[in-house]
């Protein structure tokens, strides 16, 4: 017998493995949300990676991870992405924002779903879990949080 036939084995989990549930979308990140503003905007202008780290004063594969959520980057480096953009970081922020209220809505109406046909009662189409909705305004779409 060979060595490779002796050392085979089992693997036993030592937790149980959990059912099979519908996995909701993942929690978004901030860092997520404010690189997918960055590169939006940038990607509207017609502008390339190198021309916009080269007017923000940042290396270039630098900006490409906050673009695409691997790096948290600082308040300046954030406010002179945003002005190499021709915005100003609350511009990004607000943004940003925005896209994070409307994920959380997704989240919460599958959410509600998920548990609406679990549970025996239903909730109509009110706000989930007794909050009160949360909606932007303003002019440019403004964000508004509600507790």
């Amino acid at each position: 017998m060979s060595i490779r036939v002796t050392n085979q084995a089992d693997v036993i989990p030592l937790c149980p493995l959990p059912a099979a549930v519908p996995a909701l979308p993942r929690e978004p990140l901030w860092r997520d949300l404010v690189g997918e503003v960055l590169r939006r905007e940038r990607q509207a202008q017609g502008r390339t990676l190198k021309d916009v780290a080269e007017a923000a004063r940042i290396s270039m594969p630098y900006l490409s991870e906050v673009e695409r959520g691997l790096k948290e980057a600082s308040s300046e480096v954030l406010a002179a992405a945003a002005q190499a953009l021709g915005l100003c970081l609350a511009d990004v922020l607000a943004l940003a924002g925005e896209r994070l209220v409307s994920l959380t809505a997704v989240r919460s109406r599958s959410r509600s779903l998920g548990s609406g046909a679990a549970g025996s009662g239903s909730l109509g189409s009110g706000a989930a879990g007794g909050r009160r909705p949360v909606s932007p305004s303003g002019p440019m779409g403004g964000v508004l949080l509600a507790a």
